[in-house]
């Protein structure tokens, strides 16, 4: 798991396919806001992941991408990841953020990842709600 998500930040299309089933599915929360921005958070196939991870994924979080893995759990065919990324965003805007990925394994490949974040954090780095605790003039 650990060299799957190191193979994704080469951004090279045929390394990020090669770990994926051609069925795969990448499950994020519905109105997250990198969804917002790429039109849906129910990614369905290897292509149009790999579409995501080498193209639109650095698109829309900008440059200074980071992903630190934390803590990592395996039990039969299910991983479980905790990762932390940071960024600054095409806004101009620091991202920091933590993951928890569900990762189900078939046939040593990544079959589906169940992606869980703190969403209004992203909304707000991203610029996509306001928020209630900046200060007013």
């Amino acid at each position: 798991m650990l060299d799957a998500w190191r193979t994704f930040g080469s951004r090279d299309p045929e390394r990020v396919g090669a770990v994926f089933t051609g069925d795969a599915e990448w499950l994020a929360p519905p109105g997250n806001a990198a969804a917002r921005l790429v039109g849906g958070h129910h990614l369905v196939g290897r292509e149009r992941i790999v579409r995501f991870l080498v193209e639109e994924f650095p698109a829309v979080f900008g440059t200074g991408i980071s992903s630190e893995v934390g803590e990592v759990v395996g039990e039969g065919d299910v991983v479980v990841l905790q990762t932390r990324l940071r960024s600054t965003l095409p806004n101009g805007r620091r991202y920091d953020n933590d993951y928890c990925f569900l990762v189900d394994v078939r046939d040593g490949r990544i079959h589906r990842v169940r992606e869980h974040l703190d969403t209004h954090r992203g909304l707000l780095a991203f610029g996509l709600v306001d928020d209630p605790g900046a200060p007013t003039a």
